[in-house]
């Protein structure tokens, strides 16, 4: 007998052939995991548990978290090397103008000096033997100078001759001249601050009080 006939015979007695069992997958059938060999996990496989992406979970981008939400960025709250550079760059450049500075307000302050002490040297030289002091000269002629009152001693006819602006007075070597208006002019001219008295004939008065001989100063006033 057949095996068809007997499975005919089989099923008109109300027999039922046993279902197919469904196949498996090439994953199932070497004893892995359903579903283990599927194409959306191939990119998995072979990596170590702690690397492999959850399910709503992005994957860490580095060794320390650093693409994680808020995690901080390397290099951040240290100093910048090149801000550093820059700052002590800035330091060395103003230290260096500074000293530049003093040293150059030394050299004028020197080369000002030199600049007096020659002018004084062609003043004392043109103010040789020109001098019109009287030793027996007894009116004080006094006037402001170096923000102090001074005097000289001058006879009356200079003492006219000084208050019409034909005579003059020049500081010089702690002493105060008599001298012509022609001397004083060519004193100016070497060393201005040396000019003592140069009286404006046009003047009013009350400009140069101390032209008036009866004007007395108490000694304790004069330096």
């Amino acid at each position: 007998m057949s095996n068809d006939t007997l499975r005919n015979q089989l099923l008109g007695l109300g027999f039922k052939p046993p279902a197919p069992e469904p196949k498996r997958a090439d994953g199932a059938k070497r004893g892995g995991r359903p579903g283990a060999g599927s194409p959306d996990r191939r990119g998995e496989r072979g990596k170590p548990r702690a690397e492999q992406a959850r399910p709503g979970q992005s994957r860490p981008a580095g060794k320390h978290g650093a693409g994680k939400p808020g995690a901080p960025r390397p290099g951040r709250g240290r100093a910048n090397p090149r801000e550093d550079i820059d700052l002590a760059k800035a330091y060395a450049i103003r230290s260096q103008r500074e000293k530049d500075e003093r040293i150059e307000a030394e050299r004028v302050k020197q080369e000002e000096a030199r600049l007096r002490r020659e002018a004084r040297a062609r003043l004392a030289e043109l103010l040789k033997d020109k001098g019109l002091n009287v030793a027996e000269a007894d009116i004080a002629r006094h006037f402001p100078y170096g923000g102090k009152i001074k005097r000289i001693h001058v006879t009356a006819d200079q003492l006219k001759a000084l208050n019409a602006g034909e005579l003059g007075v020049v500081q010089v070597d702690g002493r105060y001249l008599l001298v012509t208006a022609e001397v004083l002019a060519q004193a100016e001219q070497v060393f201005a601050p040396a000019v003592a008295l140069k009286v404006d004939p046009d003047a009013p008065v009350a400009d140069d009080p101390y032209s008036d001989p009866q004007y007395q100063v108490p000694d304790d006033l004069v330096w």
